[in-house]
C-alpha cells in the first residue's frame, strides 16, 4: 500500500512478492550493466524484444512515450511542464524528455541499466543524451538498428491487432488468434490501431528515415551500432541481439 508521501509500507506488501522481488535482485546482481537503444521503424519488432531483454538483463525499459504519460498523470515537476506543453498542442522539449529519463535512471528498477525506445529521434537529442549520461558518469553501450525493408513492414503493420487493456498483440497472419478477432485469454474482442494503415505507415516511415537516419551515422562513428536483422522470426532476432550485446 502506498502511503500519502507516495512510499510503499514493505509491512503491506504480501510475502511472496517480497521473496519474489529479493530473488529478482539476487540474480540481478550478477548481471553486466547495459545502456542500450532499440531503434527501427515502427513494426520493426523493437516492443516485442524489449520485455524479453528487460527481464533477462534485469533492465529498465524506457519508452519515452509511455514515461511522459505517466510523469503527466503522476503530475510530477516535470510532467506538469509536460503537460503545458502537449495541451498547447506543442512538442515537448528535448531537455523535459532528458530530465525524465534522468529522473527514471535514479530508480532501483534501472540500476543495471535500461533499454531506450523511441528516443533519441534526432542528433541533437542523442547529443543532448550523451552530454547527461557523461554526468552520471556512463554512456550507451550498443544500438541495435532494427533494420527491415519497407515493404515488409506494411504487411506486418497492417495486419497488427490489438487487445487495449493488456496490450496483447496478434497478427492477422503470422500470430493470428485462436478466435479471429478475438483475444485468446480474455474472450475480449480485438482492434486495429487508428494509426496501423498503410497511409500512415508511409508517412511515418518518410518521417522515420529523414529524422532517425542520422542518429544512427551519428553512433555509428562511435563505434557501437549493430545491424539487426529485424525481418528474420524473433527467435533469430533475438538471438542477434543477445551475440551483440554479451
Amino acid at each position: 500500500m502506498a502511503s500519502g508521501s507516495g512510499v510503499v509500507d514493505l509491512a503491506d506488501v504480501p510475502s511472496v512478492d517480497l521473496m519474489t522481488e529479493l530473488l529478482r535482485r539476487m540474480k540481478c546482481a550478477s548481471k553486466p550493466d547495459r545502456r542500450l537503444i532499440f531503434i527501427g521503424p515502427p513494426g520493426s519488432g523493437k516492443g516485442t524484444q524489449s520485455p524479453f531483454f528487460k527481464d533477462e538483463y534485469c533492465l529498465c525499459n524506457l519508452a519515452t512515450g509511455d514515461m511522459l504519460r505517466a510523469a503527466v498523470a503522476a503530475k510530477t515537476p516535470l510532467g506538469l511542464k509536460a503537460k503545458e506543453a502537449m495541451d498547447k498542442g506543442k512538442l515537448v522539449s528535448d531537455e523535459l524528455v532528458i530530465g525524465i529519463i534522468d529522473e527514471a535512471m535514479k530508480r532501483p528498477s534501472c540500476q543495471k541499466g535500461f533499454i531506450l525506445d523511441g528516443f533519441p529521434r534526432t542528433v541533437t537529442q542523442a547529443e543532448k543524451l550523451d552530454q547527461m549520461l557523461e554526468k552520471r558518469g556512463t554512456k550507451i553501450d550498443k544500438v541495435l538498428n532494427f533494420a527491415i525493408d519497407d515493404a515488409l513492414l506494411e504487411e506486418r503493420i497492417t495486419g497488427r491487432l490489438i487487445h487495449p487493456s493488456s496490450g496483447r498483440t496478434y497478427h492477422s497472419k503470422f500470430a493470428p488468434p485462436k478466435v479471429p478477432g478475438i483475444d485468446d485469454v480474455t474472450g475480449e474482442p480485438l482492434v486495429q490501431r487508428k494509426d496501423d494503415t498503410a497511409a500512415v505507415l508511409k508517412s511515418r516511415l518518410e518521417a522515420f528515415h529523414k529524422q532517425t537516419e542520422p542518429v544512427i551515422d551519428y553512433y555509428s562513428k562511435k563505434g557501437i551500432v549493430t545491424n539487426v536483422h529485424a525481418e528474420k522470426p524473433p527467435k533469430e532476432v533475438r538471438e542477434e541481439i543477445e551475440k551483440a550485446i554479451k
